[in-house]
Protein backbone atom coordinates (compact mmCIF):
# COMPACT_ATOMS: atom_id res chain seq x y z
CA UNK A 1 0.00 0.00 0.00
CA UNK A 2 1.32 3.43 -0.95
CA UNK A 3 2.01 5.59 2.11
CA UNK A 4 3.08 9.03 1.02
CA UNK A 5 5.22 11.11 3.32
CA UNK A 6 4.85 9.42 6.73
CA UNK A 7 5.14 5.69 6.15
CA UNK A 8 3.22 3.63 8.66
CA UNK A 9 3.11 6.41 11.28
CA UNK A 10 -0.33 6.61 12.84
CA UNK A 11 0.03 7.79 16.47
CA UNK A 12 -3.56 6.98 17.41
CA UNK A 13 -5.16 9.03 20.17
CA UNK A 14 -2.22 11.41 20.47
CA UNK A 15 -2.86 14.86 21.83
CA UNK A 16 0.14 17.02 22.73
CA UNK A 17 0.24 19.70 25.41
CA UNK A 18 2.38 22.83 25.25
CA UNK A 19 5.04 21.31 27.47
CA UNK A 20 4.11 17.66 27.82
CA UNK A 21 2.16 14.94 26.10
CA UNK A 22 -1.31 14.11 27.39
CA UNK A 23 -2.12 10.43 27.83
CA UNK A 24 -4.09 8.70 25.12
CA UNK A 25 -6.91 8.07 27.58
CA UNK A 26 -7.40 11.80 27.94
CA UNK A 27 -7.72 12.39 24.20
CA UNK A 28 -11.06 13.88 23.27
CA UNK A 29 -13.30 11.42 21.43
CA UNK A 30 -16.14 12.96 19.46
CA UNK A 31 -18.90 11.57 17.30
CA UNK A 32 -19.06 12.42 13.62
CA UNK A 33 -22.65 13.65 13.55
CA UNK A 34 -24.13 14.96 10.32
CA UNK A 35 -21.55 16.24 7.86
CA UNK A 36 -22.46 19.53 6.23
CA UNK A 37 -20.78 21.63 3.59
CA UNK A 38 -19.21 24.88 4.77
CA UNK A 39 -19.17 28.18 2.90
CA UNK A 40 -17.06 28.25 -0.22
CA UNK A 41 -15.12 31.15 -1.64
CA UNK A 42 -16.75 32.48 -4.81
CA UNK A 43 -15.17 31.22 -8.02
CA UNK A 44 -13.42 33.53 -10.45
CA UNK A 45 -15.77 35.40 -12.77
CA UNK A 46 -14.54 33.44 -15.78
CA UNK A 47 -15.74 30.22 -14.16
CA UNK A 48 -19.13 31.52 -12.99
CA UNK A 49 -21.02 30.19 -16.00
CA UNK A 50 -19.98 26.58 -15.53
CA UNK A 51 -19.97 24.14 -12.60
CA UNK A 52 -16.93 24.58 -10.39
CA UNK A 53 -15.36 21.13 -10.44
CA UNK A 54 -12.96 21.88 -7.58
CA UNK A 55 -15.91 22.84 -5.37
CA UNK A 56 -17.66 19.64 -6.38
CA UNK A 57 -14.53 17.63 -5.67
CA UNK A 58 -14.13 19.01 -2.16
CA UNK A 59 -17.80 18.39 -1.40
CA UNK A 60 -17.34 14.79 -2.50
CA UNK A 61 -14.29 14.38 -0.24
CA UNK A 62 -16.21 15.25 2.94
CA UNK A 63 -19.33 13.28 1.98
CA UNK A 64 -20.38 10.39 4.21
CA UNK A 65 -17.42 8.86 6.11
CA UNK A 66 -14.77 11.16 4.62
CA UNK A 67 -12.58 13.71 6.41
CA UNK A 68 -14.46 16.31 8.48
CA UNK A 69 -13.08 19.19 6.40
CA UNK A 70 -11.34 19.87 3.11
CA UNK A 71 -9.62 23.09 2.03
CA UNK A 72 -8.10 24.15 -1.28
CA UNK A 73 -6.28 27.05 -2.86
CA UNK A 74 -5.97 27.24 -6.64
CA UNK A 75 -3.90 29.71 -8.67
CA UNK A 76 -4.14 29.95 -12.45
CA UNK A 77 -1.30 30.91 -14.79
CA UNK A 78 -2.43 34.55 -14.68
CA UNK A 79 -2.10 34.69 -10.90
CA UNK A 80 -5.82 34.65 -10.08
CA UNK A 81 -6.45 32.70 -6.89
CA UNK A 82 -9.55 30.90 -5.62
CA UNK A 83 -9.93 29.44 -2.14
CA UNK A 84 -12.43 26.82 -1.05
CA UNK A 85 -13.64 25.07 2.08
CA UNK A 86 -16.01 22.15 2.64
CA UNK A 87 -17.23 20.31 5.71
CA UNK A 88 -16.85 21.52 9.28
CA UNK A 89 -13.86 22.90 11.13
CA UNK A 90 -14.85 21.40 14.47
CA UNK A 91 -17.15 18.37 14.56
CA UNK A 92 -18.12 19.06 18.18
CA UNK A 93 -19.47 22.56 17.47
CA UNK A 94 -20.14 22.41 13.72
CA UNK A 95 -18.14 25.60 13.22
CA UNK A 96 -17.13 26.69 9.74
CA UNK A 97 -13.80 25.77 8.23
CA UNK A 98 -11.48 28.81 8.32
CA UNK A 99 -10.80 29.90 4.76
CA UNK A 100 -7.17 29.10 3.89
CA UNK A 101 -6.69 27.89 7.45
CA UNK A 102 -3.38 26.68 8.78
CA UNK A 103 -2.63 22.94 8.81
CA UNK A 104 0.32 20.73 9.64
CA UNK A 105 1.95 20.15 6.23
CA UNK A 106 4.06 17.10 7.11
CA UNK A 107 6.58 16.11 4.48
CA UNK A 108 6.19 19.27 2.43
CA UNK A 109 8.77 20.34 5.02
CA UNK A 110 11.31 18.22 3.13
CA UNK A 111 11.14 20.53 0.13
CA UNK A 112 11.96 23.49 2.40
CA UNK A 113 14.86 21.62 4.01
CA UNK A 114 16.19 20.59 0.60
CA UNK A 115 16.08 24.21 -0.61
CA UNK A 116 18.19 25.33 2.36
CA UNK A 117 20.74 22.56 1.72
CA UNK A 118 20.91 23.40 -2.00
CA UNK A 119 21.35 27.11 -1.26
CA UNK A 120 24.37 26.15 0.86
CA UNK A 121 25.60 23.97 -2.01
CA UNK A 122 25.38 26.99 -4.29
CA UNK A 123 27.38 29.01 -1.74
CA UNK A 124 30.12 26.37 -1.70
CA UNK A 125 29.47 25.44 1.94
CA UNK A 126 28.10 21.94 1.28
CA UNK A 127 29.15 19.47 -1.40
CA UNK A 128 26.22 17.58 -2.88
CA UNK A 129 28.33 14.49 -3.45
CA UNK A 130 30.40 14.84 -0.30
CA UNK A 131 30.07 12.12 2.35
CA UNK A 132 27.97 12.81 5.43
CA UNK A 133 31.13 12.34 7.52
CA UNK A 134 32.57 15.52 5.98
CA UNK A 135 30.13 17.48 8.14
CA UNK A 136 29.15 15.04 10.89
CA UNK A 137 32.29 12.91 11.44
CA UNK A 138 31.80 9.53 13.10
CA UNK A 139 28.14 10.25 13.87
CA UNK A 140 26.43 7.92 11.40
CA UNK A 141 27.42 4.34 12.23
CA UNK A 142 25.35 1.20 12.55
CA UNK A 143 24.77 -2.24 11.10
CA UNK A 144 25.51 -1.76 7.40
CA UNK A 145 25.50 2.01 7.99
CA UNK A 146 28.57 4.20 7.51
CA UNK A 147 28.46 7.97 7.04
CA UNK A 148 31.72 7.79 5.08
CA UNK A 149 29.82 6.08 2.26
CA UNK A 150 26.56 8.07 2.25
CA UNK A 151 26.44 11.34 0.32
CA UNK A 152 24.36 14.47 0.87
CA UNK A 153 22.67 13.84 -2.48
CA UNK A 154 21.64 10.36 -1.34
CA UNK A 155 20.05 11.86 1.77
CA UNK A 156 17.98 14.34 -0.23
CA UNK A 157 16.96 11.71 -2.79
CA UNK A 158 16.20 8.84 -0.37
CA UNK A 159 18.84 6.54 -1.85
CA UNK A 160 20.97 6.27 1.31
CA UNK A 161 19.52 3.02 2.65
CA UNK A 162 19.05 4.54 6.11
CA UNK A 163 16.20 2.95 8.08
CA UNK A 164 13.15 5.14 8.74
CA UNK A 165 13.12 6.17 12.41
CA UNK A 166 9.41 6.98 12.28
CA UNK A 167 8.65 3.27 11.84
CA UNK A 168 10.05 2.67 15.33
CA UNK A 169 8.68 5.49 17.51
CA UNK A 170 5.88 3.47 19.05
CA UNK A 171 3.46 5.49 21.22
CA UNK A 172 6.04 7.66 22.98
CA UNK A 173 4.52 11.15 22.64
CA UNK A 174 6.97 13.79 23.84
CA UNK A 175 9.54 16.29 22.69
CA UNK A 176 12.32 14.69 20.66
CA UNK A 177 15.74 16.17 19.97
CA UNK A 178 16.88 15.54 16.38
CA UNK A 179 19.80 13.43 17.59
CA UNK A 180 17.35 11.16 19.43
CA UNK A 181 15.50 10.54 16.17
CA UNK A 182 18.75 9.65 14.44
CA UNK A 183 19.74 7.34 17.31
CA UNK A 184 16.43 5.48 16.97
CA UNK A 185 17.18 4.86 13.29
CA UNK A 186 20.75 3.72 13.93
CA UNK A 187 19.55 0.93 16.22
CA UNK A 188 18.33 -0.83 13.08
CA UNK A 189 20.29 -2.23 10.18
CA UNK A 190 20.51 -0.50 6.82
CA UNK A 191 17.72 -1.18 4.33
CA UNK A 192 20.21 -1.45 1.44
CA UNK A 193 23.66 -0.30 0.35
CA UNK A 194 23.84 3.43 -0.42
CA UNK A 195 22.95 4.31 -4.00
CA UNK A 196 21.56 0.90 -4.95
CA UNK A 197 17.82 1.53 -4.42
CA UNK A 198 15.21 4.15 -3.60
CA UNK A 199 13.29 3.94 -0.33
CA UNK A 200 11.51 6.76 1.49
CA UNK A 201 13.02 7.44 4.92
CA UNK A 202 12.48 10.44 7.18
CA UNK A 203 15.91 9.78 8.71
CA UNK A 204 17.52 11.23 5.59
CA UNK A 205 16.07 14.65 6.28
CA UNK A 206 16.91 14.65 9.97
CA UNK A 207 20.51 14.18 8.89
CA UNK A 208 20.18 16.91 6.25
CA UNK A 209 18.90 19.27 8.95
CA UNK A 210 21.79 18.40 11.25
CA UNK A 211 24.23 19.16 8.42
CA UNK A 212 22.61 22.58 7.91
CA UNK A 213 23.03 23.36 11.61
CA UNK A 214 26.65 22.19 11.66
CA UNK A 215 27.61 24.20 8.58
CA UNK A 216 25.79 27.42 9.50
CA UNK A 217 26.11 27.30 13.29
CA UNK A 218 22.44 28.25 13.59
CA UNK A 219 19.19 26.35 14.21
CA UNK A 220 17.51 24.88 11.17
CA UNK A 221 14.32 26.80 11.98
CA UNK A 222 16.20 30.12 11.77
CA UNK A 223 17.88 29.22 8.48
CA UNK A 224 14.59 28.06 6.99
CA UNK A 225 12.78 31.19 8.13
CA UNK A 226 15.36 33.59 6.72
CA UNK A 227 16.33 31.70 3.57
CA UNK A 228 12.89 30.52 2.46
CA UNK A 229 9.88 31.71 4.44
CA UNK A 230 10.73 35.42 4.61
CA UNK A 231 12.40 35.50 1.19
CA UNK A 232 9.21 34.65 -0.69
CA UNK A 233 6.73 36.19 1.76
CA UNK A 234 5.11 33.15 3.32
CA UNK A 235 3.10 35.01 5.96
CA UNK A 236 1.34 31.97 7.40
CA UNK A 237 4.19 29.44 7.48
CA UNK A 238 6.35 28.71 10.51
CA UNK A 239 8.48 26.10 12.25
CA UNK A 240 6.92 25.47 15.71
CA UNK A 241 9.19 26.27 18.63
CA UNK A 242 10.25 23.47 21.00
CA UNK A 243 7.32 22.42 23.16
CA UNK A 244 4.71 24.27 21.08
CA UNK A 245 1.92 21.79 20.30
CA UNK A 246 -0.57 24.40 19.12
CA UNK A 247 -1.42 25.93 15.74
CA UNK A 248 -1.16 29.73 15.93
CA UNK A 249 -3.68 31.06 13.42
CA UNK A 250 -7.27 30.07 12.50
CA UNK A 251 -7.32 26.41 11.57
CA UNK A 252 -9.65 23.44 11.23
CA UNK A 253 -9.18 20.81 13.89
CA UNK A 254 -7.32 17.64 12.94
CA UNK A 255 -8.71 14.19 13.69
CA UNK A 256 -7.86 10.52 13.96
CA UNK A 257 -10.19 7.56 13.52
CA UNK A 258 -9.23 4.07 14.71
CA UNK A 259 -11.33 2.35 12.06
CA UNK A 260 -14.17 3.03 9.63
CA UNK A 261 -17.22 4.20 11.58
CA UNK A 262 -15.29 4.71 14.82
CA UNK A 263 -15.52 8.05 16.68
CA UNK A 264 -13.19 10.82 15.59
CA UNK A 265 -10.51 11.86 18.06
CA UNK A 266 -9.30 15.45 18.13
CA UNK A 267 -5.49 15.38 17.82
CA UNK A 268 -5.00 18.97 16.70
CA UNK A 269 -2.56 19.68 19.53
CA UNK A 270 0.44 17.39 19.29
CA UNK A 271 4.16 17.88 19.80
CA UNK A 272 5.52 17.90 16.22
CA UNK A 273 9.20 17.58 17.11
CA UNK A 274 9.33 13.96 15.91
CA UNK A 275 8.93 15.37 12.40
CA UNK A 276 11.63 18.08 12.63
CA UNK A 277 13.40 18.67 9.28
CA UNK A 278 11.29 15.94 7.72
CA UNK A 279 7.83 17.19 8.67
CA UNK A 280 7.38 19.84 11.38
CA UNK A 281 6.16 22.91 9.43
CA UNK A 282 2.73 24.52 9.69
CA UNK A 283 1.39 26.43 6.68
CA UNK A 284 -1.63 27.12 4.46
CA UNK A 285 -2.59 25.98 0.98
CA UNK A 286 -2.00 29.46 -0.45
CA UNK A 287 1.47 29.68 1.11
CA UNK A 288 2.34 26.28 -0.34
CA UNK A 289 1.23 27.51 -3.75
CA UNK A 290 3.43 30.58 -3.35
CA UNK A 291 6.39 28.46 -2.24
CA UNK A 292 6.28 25.93 -5.07
CA UNK A 293 5.62 28.63 -7.67
CA UNK A 294 8.57 30.68 -6.43
CA UNK A 295 10.79 27.60 -6.37
CA UNK A 296 10.03 26.62 -9.97
CA UNK A 297 10.43 30.24 -11.09
CA UNK A 298 14.03 30.28 -9.79
CA UNK A 299 13.43 32.70 -6.94
CA UNK A 300 14.93 30.40 -4.29
CA UNK A 301 17.77 28.56 -6.03
CA UNK A 302 20.39 29.31 -8.70
CA UNK A 303 19.74 27.50 -12.02
CA UNK A 304 22.37 24.82 -11.38
CA UNK A 305 20.94 23.83 -8.02
CA UNK A 306 17.33 23.95 -9.24
CA UNK A 307 18.31 21.62 -12.08
CA UNK A 308 19.81 19.20 -9.54
CA UNK A 309 16.65 19.39 -7.46
CA UNK A 310 14.58 18.45 -10.53
CA UNK A 311 16.82 15.50 -11.48
CA UNK A 312 14.63 12.55 -10.54
CA UNK A 313 14.49 8.81 -9.97
CA UNK A 314 11.36 6.59 -10.02
CA UNK A 315 9.30 6.85 -6.82
CA UNK A 316 6.06 5.09 -7.69
CA UNK A 317 6.24 2.85 -4.63
CA UNK A 318 5.40 5.76 -2.35
CA UNK A 319 3.95 8.47 -4.59
CA UNK A 320 1.95 6.52 -7.17
CA UNK A 321 2.02 5.83 -10.91
CA UNK A 322 4.47 7.94 -12.88
CA UNK A 323 5.85 9.74 -9.81
CA UNK A 324 9.54 10.59 -9.68
CA UNK A 325 11.62 11.96 -6.79
CA UNK A 326 14.27 14.65 -7.15
CA UNK A 327 16.00 16.29 -4.21
CA UNK A 328 13.08 16.95 -1.88
CA UNK A 329 10.80 17.53 -4.85
CA UNK A 330 8.33 15.15 -6.53
CA UNK A 331 7.06 15.25 -10.11
CA UNK A 332 3.68 13.69 -10.83
CA UNK A 333 1.98 13.33 -14.21
CA UNK A 334 -1.26 15.14 -15.00
CA UNK A 335 -3.98 13.14 -16.77
CA UNK A 336 -4.73 13.54 -20.48
CA UNK A 337 -5.84 15.61 -22.25
CA UNK A 338 -4.23 18.06 -19.79
CA UNK A 339 -0.86 16.31 -19.79
CA UNK A 340 2.50 17.39 -18.47
CA UNK A 341 3.59 17.18 -14.85
CA UNK A 342 3.39 19.19 -11.67
CA UNK A 343 6.03 19.54 -8.99
CA UNK A 344 5.41 19.43 -5.24
CA UNK A 345 5.75 16.96 -2.41
CA UNK A 346 2.68 16.37 -0.29
CA UNK A 347 2.56 15.69 3.39
CA UNK A 348 0.91 13.42 5.93
CA UNK A 349 0.82 14.16 9.65
CA UNK A 350 -1.54 12.94 12.39
CA UNK A 351 -4.71 14.98 11.88
CA UNK A 352 -3.91 16.36 8.42
CA UNK A 353 -3.07 15.41 4.84
CA UNK A 354 -1.92 17.78 2.08
CA UNK A 355 -1.50 17.23 -1.66
CA UNK A 356 -0.56 19.52 -4.51
CA UNK A 357 2.13 21.48 -6.27
CA UNK A 358 2.82 23.78 -9.20
CA UNK A 359 3.48 23.61 -12.93
CA UNK A 360 6.21 25.33 -14.90
CA UNK A 361 3.70 27.71 -16.48
CA UNK A 362 2.59 29.13 -13.12
CA UNK A 363 -0.48 27.08 -12.22
CA UNK A 364 -0.62 25.87 -8.61
CA UNK A 365 -3.05 23.98 -6.41
CA UNK A 366 -2.95 22.53 -2.92
CA UNK A 367 -5.63 20.56 -1.10
CA UNK A 368 -5.73 19.70 2.60
CA UNK A 369 -8.03 17.40 4.56
CA UNK A 370 -8.36 17.11 8.32
CA UNK A 371 -7.58 13.47 8.84
CA UNK A 372 -4.44 11.51 8.04
CA UNK A 373 -5.25 9.26 5.12
CA UNK A 374 -4.48 5.58 5.56
CA UNK A 375 -5.86 3.95 2.43
CA UNK A 376 -5.02 4.19 -1.24
CA UNK A 377 -8.53 5.00 -2.42
CA UNK A 378 -8.74 8.06 -0.15
CA UNK A 379 -5.39 9.34 -1.38
CA UNK A 380 -6.47 8.93 -4.97
CA UNK A 381 -9.61 10.96 -4.32
CA UNK A 382 -7.56 13.86 -2.98
CA UNK A 383 -5.07 13.56 -5.85
CA UNK A 384 -7.98 13.69 -8.26
CA UNK A 385 -9.09 17.05 -6.86
CA UNK A 386 -5.53 18.37 -7.34
CA UNK A 387 -5.56 17.16 -10.94
CA UNK A 388 -8.94 18.83 -11.51
CA UNK A 389 -7.69 22.10 -10.03
CA UNK A 390 -4.54 22.16 -12.16
CA UNK A 391 -6.27 21.11 -15.37
CA UNK A 392 -9.58 22.96 -15.01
Amino acid sequence: MREQAWQRVRFPSRRGGRRRAVSAAAALAVGVGVMTTGALAPPAASAAARPDTVRQGLNALVHSDGPPAALASVKDRDGRTRTYTAGVGDVATGSKVPRDGQVRIGSNTKAFTAVVVLQLVGEGKIGLDAPVDTYLPDLVRGEGIDGRHITVRQLLQHTSGLPNYSNHLGDDVRYFEPRELLDIALRHKADFAPGTKWEYSNTNYVLAGLIVQKVTGRPLAVEMDQRVIKRVGLRHTYFPAPGDATIREPHPKGYYRDSAGAPLRDITEIDPSWGWAAGQLISTNSDLNRFYTALLAGRLLPPAQLAQMRTTVPAEKTFGPGARYGLGLVSKPLPLPCGGVYWGHGGSFPGYETRGGATDDGRAANVAVTIQLTDEAARQRVDSVVNTALCG
